[in-house]
């Protein structure tokens, strides 16, 4: 009988080394792990000319060191490790666990390494070994290089070091600042470690953030969320304050209210989170400047996951919203944290290995361990926003009934101090105060009115996002699906003749409908785009040309045609892309009801700009029936509509965002087109 192994290719090494972990970061920080796990107290990385091919790499540590065996047994088998979580090092410590593919990225960005140990079990004894990758490459097998671990007499302390010689790239600036930033946070530099583990690079960089890191200006935030989940899975909350007064309390039930009774199937967690207020009222009152602070929150904001003692990235990196934060932010603006206003830490600690690091380091597999420790997170955020958004409501109602209190009083004692007035001067004043406060009450029920009607839009606008969320990603979804399949079994089982007199216009008819409802959902998503209703700079044509497109599909089926003549030029305004899309849809819609009313035979919408050196004129004509039945004047105002069922919104809206954006409007009942022509003025920033 014949028998075989399985063998690996030299190539492996490259494979496993550099192709999986290409950022030298990850590599270098798996080494001073491994110092961690030996119950290092110092750790000490030193770069010299590694700006250039042929720098080297030391890495020092006086920690526990290995013998023989170890260097056999452990430092030398890759995929494996003999560290047991369940068992604290001497120092307390949880071991890592590393598999040794991350030291084998940072051993191989030279063409050398020399190891060089001394273990604590026999202080008197040196063990050193070398590796050569050259012979490596000249192999077809990794088993066919022996290497020599030489045993010599010593004297000296504990100490384990690795040299890394001639690196085979340069390390950049960059990296140096990345690397620096990681090794800093690796063992929660925020508090006194217990472990006392240090480690250190010696860069000027690694200077500049330890400095940094140093300030701790946690006594700045304005609130400090405090959550815990206890060994059996039950959480609880706390917030309190920048002078420590504690705000709001939770228990479990008060954190996941849709699942008050269920515990989170995950070990026991800390959450902390420290909120600032960036803004200059805030630190007005403070010994520290708001600048100092966002450069702090610059260099190490974000919520940073403690993995049994180290730092885990991504989590907390820059660009990394592992919590979506910035997400949540968008749905209640005024109260959320984001990435960049805080800064927090998940310490985990976990003996069952519950929580799995992916092969290449870069975080965690999500599997229900880790989803469960996330959602504990963001329904720690949410009940956070939650009471401080109702304490917000409160105080805007205060503030509304003390308002209208101070109004009444002050009226009163103007009311007061004219009657003290000569009757003379008193026949004078009194008409002139009773006509402003007259105006003064109708401009007040304007306003109410006004924001009414925007109550209703609101609510309106959410009812709609709903239904074209559900619409566009369900039901026309199904749809779609069922009629393209009836077409193309009709199309197998029936000959093209029948399948082209009987079935294929309906099947034609309901495809394009599908489409045209999409459409209005998609219109409607677009809308609503948190994104969009950000202030930026506006380009005006592209704005256009992409509320043409969206509503293609729907202008087909209605046999409208949408032409553009545009100006020369690129034209640019202060604003935001939904208030933009905003104005153009409504006059889109305005023109498509108007067809409805009287069709013309073949309809038309033509849009026209006329660029000046600092404003736009942008003209909105169809070949509808014009404005018929209703002054010019008053077709801008809310509820004015000739059309069945409308809504008599859609110009005010127009208006109204025209106004924001600093520009006018005016209409022509029947234009170039015969029907009605729509002319805005707007200031851009220019062309």
């Amino acid at each position: 009988m014949n028998t075989a192994t399985i063998r690996f290719s030299s190539n492996i090494l490259r494979r496993l080394g550099e192709e999986l972990n290409p950022s030298p970061e990850r590599g270098l920080i798996e080494l001073v792990k491994n110092a961690y796990d030996a119950d290092a107290r110092q750790c000490t990385i030193e770069l010299t000319n590694i700006t250039v091919p042929g720098g080297t790499i030391r890495i020092t540590d006086d920690g526990n060191g290995m013998d023989a065996d170890d260097i056999t047994e452990r430092w030398l088998v890759l995929g494996r490790s003999k560290k047991t979580q369940d068992k604290p090092t001497k120092l307390g410590r949880i071991p890592s666990g590393d598999k040794g593919l991350g030291r084998l990225a940072a051993l191989r960005m030279g063409s050398i390494v020399t190891l060089t140990t001394i273990p604590q079990k026999v202080q008197t004894k040196e063990y050193s070994l070398c590796i050569g990758w050259e012979r490596y490459e000249q192999a077809e097998l990794v088993d066919d290089i022996e290497l020599e671990i030489v045993e010599k007499s010593q004297t000296h302390a504990l100490c384990t070091k690795i040299v890394v010689e001639n690196l085979q790239t340069a390390i950049t600036r960059t990296d140096i600042k990345r690397l620096a930033r990681a090794i800093l946070l690796l063992a929660d530099p925020f508090v006194d470690n217990p472990s006392g583990f240090k480690p250190v690079l010696k860069v000027p960089e690694f200077k500049e953030f330890e400095k940094l890191v140093a300030n701790r200006y946690f006594n700045d935030a304005e609130f400090h969320l405090i959550a815990k989940v206890d060994e059996y899975g039950f959480s609880r909350a706390s917030v309190v304050d920048w002078r420590g007064n504690e705000l709001f309390k939770a228990e479990h039930a008060n954190l996941r209210p849709k699942k008050p009774t269920m515990p989170y199937h995950c070990h026991e967690i800390q959450f902390e989170l420290w909120v600032f207020v960036l803004d200059s009222p805030t630190f007005s009152t403070r010994t520290t400047t708001l600048r100092e602070v966002k450069k702090w929150l610059k260099a190490f904001g974000g919520v940073h996951f403690y993995y049994n003692g180290l730092r885990v990235s991504p989590y907390g990196d820059d660009g990394d919203d592992w919590l979506g934060m910035n997400l949540m932010r968008a749905q209640v603006h005024s109260v959320r944290p984001t990435t960049n206003t805080s800064i927090g830490r998940m310490i985990v600690t976990d003996t069952a290995n519950s929580l799995m690091q992916i092969t290449d380091r870069s975080g965690f597999i999500q599997n229900e361990a880790f989803l469960e420790i996330r959602q504990f997170a963001r329904e720690a955020l949410q009940w956070m926003a939650r009471r401080r958004q109702d304490e917000a409501e409160k105080k805007r109602a205060k503030m509304l009934a003390e308002a209208s209190s101070k109004s009444g009083l002050a009226r009163q004692a103007v009311k007061n101090a004219i009657a003290t007035l000569p009757e003379a001067e008193r026949s004078k004043v009194e008409p002139t105060f009773e006509e402003y406060d007259k105006t003064r009450n109708n401009e007040v029920e304007r306003l109410k009115r006004e924001i009414q009607l925007y109550r209703t839009l609101s609510t309106t606008g959410i009812t709609s996002a709903v239904f074209a969320h559900e619409s566009v990603n369900n039901p026309i979804k199904v749809i779609a699906q069922v009629i393209k399949s009836i077409r193309t079994r009709s199309k197998k089982y029936l000959s093209e003749d029948i399948y082209t007199k009987k079935l294929q216009n309906p099947i034609d008819l309901i495809i394009r409908s599908i489409d045209s409802l999409r459409v209005l959902g998609n219109v409607t998503l677009s809308l609503i785009d948190h994104e969009k209703r950000r202030n930026s700079q506006v380009d005006i044509h592209k704005v256009i040309q992409t509320v043409i497109e969206l509503f293609q599909p729907f202008l087909k089926t209605r046999e409208t045609q949408i032409i553009t003549e545009f100006g020369t030029g690129q034209p640019y305004l202060r604003g935001s892309i939904a208030a933009m899309e905003s104005v153009i849809t409504n006059l889109f819609n305005n023109s498509l009801f108007a067809f409805e009313r009287n069709p013309p035979g073949e309809r038309r919408i033509i849009i026209r700009t006329f660029i000046f050196t600092k404003s736009i004129e942008i003209h909105v004509l169809d070949n509808g029936p014009g404005i018929e039945g209703i002054s010019i004047q008053d077709i801008w105002l809310p509820g004015q509509t000739t059309t069945k069922n409308g809504t008599g919104l859609g110009l005010t809206i127009a208006r109204d965002a025209i106004t924001d954006l600093g520009g006018k409007v005016d209409a022509v009942a029947k234009g170039e087109l015969g029907g009605a022509e729509i002319i805005i003025y707007l200031p851009i920033l220019g062309a």
